[in-house]
């Protein structure tokens, strides 16, 4: 009897998921790096075209991008995936699939700065409505839903604070109005949490963060269940565009195969930089999913198997938080995340810019945060580099 892929471990599915073969036989995962297929014949391509199987044009689908869409599918527990450019790509296609003028939708408030802009800027130029809700209240998710209402929108861990929604009680809100769940599950990876288990409809993923994992290529995905999949996703893919190279696939492809490492050591770096932190005199308050005295401590014991790689810390003031980024000898000062190499930025300058303050104080976002994605380094040098930089803050 052939192995069926959804009885392996997460290692195995990691490795050997979507694992397509030409007839070399090669062991790492070809790269079709090619815009267009030949056909054995007009009535070939005529068939092909008719939605029989095989690949068309790149925009439409390939070889290696197929292999990273089916393993990540299968690490996640979905039907279908479908690979895109970036992660915002991900994210905008994930809302315009599913949304139409006239259309309402709810959004927790804290999201990343990209995907606001998105939400209050270019959706309202095709006559869709957003209402943004505190996500950790649940009867402001209830009474934000209208009759026209479509989708829900949540970040979970948010960007930047690392706020934690209930995503199975707001799974059930979306769905007694008729409304669609999307999660975004950058923070917590597909490691440490499951949205689709939990009850949402769509998983969104920016692939640049964790599961590249080591700063070289963009990629973003979408996951869930086969007829929604088809139905929301498969023309406005095909006809816009925002396809994910041959080549960025395969990285990412690659990428996979060390994520569960990466991630979890990762984690436990984090963890103990977060106490590091947490327990320094210039700190004013530090969050991190996998202390105890995180806000949501109990949602995340109930949906999240692990507190992930980013840290959230204010010092007070922005002068002071300059003054911890500029001291910093082996942290890079970046906007990324998920990165082999630790890296922190001042969300209020670099990615959350755009937001008015009004906005940013809304979730609780002052000049003092900073927020810092934990890597692989030795943990002994992180508590030293971030120890030394807090003294100068």
């Amino acid at each position: 009897m052939a192995e069926d892929p959804r009885d392996w471990e997460v290692e195995t599915r990691l490795v050997r998921g979507g694992l397509a073969r030409s007839p070399y036989g090669e062991i790492s995962e070809a790269l079709y790096l090619t815009q267009s297929f030949a056909y054995d014949s007009a009535e070939a391509a005529d068939a092909r075209f008719a939605g029989g199987p095989g690949f068309i044009y790149q925009r439409f689908g390939n070889p290696t991008t197929q292999m990273f869409e089916d393993r990540l599918a299968l690490l996640e527990g979905a039907e279908v995936c479908r690979a895109t450019a970036s992660g915002m790509s991900a994210v905008h296609v994930a809302l315009t699939g599913l949304l139409r003028a006239g259309d309402h939708l709810v959004a927790g408030r804290a999201l990343f700065g990209s995907c606001r802009w998105i939400i209050s800027e270019w959706l309202p130029r095709f006559g869709v409505e957003t209402t943004y809700v505190d996500a950790t209240d649940l009867e402001a998710w209830k009474n934000a839903v209208r009759p026209n209402t479509k989708v829900l929108l949540i970040e979970s861990p948010a960007n930047p604070l690392l706020e934690v929604t209930a995503i199975g009680a707001v799974a059930e809100i979306a769905h007694a109005a008729g409304a669609k769940l999307v999660v975004d599950n950058v923070f917590a990876t597909p490691i440490f949490q499951k949205p689709l288990a939990l009850g949402a409809d769509i998983v969104v993923y920016s692939a640049t963060k964790h599961i590249d994992g080591q700063g070289r290529v963009l990629g973003g995905a979408i996951l869930g269940a086969e007829p929604l999949m088809t139905e929301a996703y498969k023309d406005i893919l095909r006809h816009t565009g925002p396809a994910l190279s041959p080549f960025n696939s395969w990285v990412l492809l690659k990428g996979l195969e060390t994520l569960e490492l990466r991630v979890r050591k990762q984690t436990d770096n984090a963890s103990r930089v977060a106490d590091v932190i947490a327990s320094h005199g210039k700190t004013r308050q530090t969050i991190y999913c996998g202390r105890p005295d995180h806000p949501q401590a109990a949602i995340i014991a109930n949906q999240m198997t692990g507190g992930g790689n980013v840290v959230a810390f204010d010092l007070g003031s922005r002068e002071a938080a300059f003054r911890f980024l500029n001291a910093l000898q082996i942290v890079d000062i970046s906007n990324n995340l998920g990165d082999a190499k630790s890296m922190a930025t001042h969300p209020c300058t670099t990615t959350h810019r755009s937001m008015p303050e009004a906005e940013r104080l809304e979730i609780g976002l002052t000049e003092g945060w900073v927020r810092m994605s934990v890597g692989l380094e030795g943990a002994g040098d992180l508590s030293r580099d971030v120890s030394r930089a807090l003294d100068a803050a």
